[in-house]
């Protein structure tokens, strides 16, 4: 039985705010150079994350895209992380504006996992806007922090 890894803290060295990028692409090279500075991903992951975006937009609403690789790829990665990158003015992604880009590492076991966890920040509008006008990196770590199995959170968020 595989194990879903939802309880990925964010590592405060993988958020960048206030960038810009020219297109979707580089906003992807982005991701993918910050995961490889992380130590997260062998170099040609970030190859795979371009043939991810070409073959299923990497879009998911809210202003925000999830860029990873391709299934193949998960042998390029050394170990689970995120990249958060938070583009103010946005990025055009086939006609929708991102705001924030959420790379993603994960192996086979977790990958489902670490997208899921993603999903459930974003699932609240709320949510979802204070993380795309974080002011700061600690307020992008706390939206994106793991839920505490049968706890509330203080700033009155599941």
């Amino acid at each position: 039985m595989s194990h879903l890894r939802t309880d990925l803290a964010v590592d405060p060295r993988a958020v960048r705010l206030g960038r810009t990028a020219a297109d979707k692409a580089d906003a992807i090279d982005q991701c993918g150079r910050l995961l490889m500075e992380l130590g997260a991903v062998e170099p040609g992951y970030l190859t795979a994350m371009h043939e991810r975006e070409h073959s299923l937009s990497t879009y998911v609403g809210e202003g925000v895209a999830i860029p990873h690789g391709t299934d193949a790829a998960r042998a390029l990665v050394k170990r689970t992380e995120l990249a958060v990158i938070q583009f103010p003015q946005g990025v055009d992604w086939d006609g929708a504006p991102v705001v924030i880009a959420i790379g993603i590492a994960a192996g086979e076991e977790e990958h489902v996992g670490v997208l899921s966890a993603v999903a459930r920040t974003l699932t609240d509008p709320r949510r979802a806007e204070r993380l795309r006008d974080a002011p700061d990196v600690a307020t992008v770590i706390d939206l994106l922090r793991p839920a505490e199995s049968g706890e509330g959170r203080e700033d009155g968020f599941p």
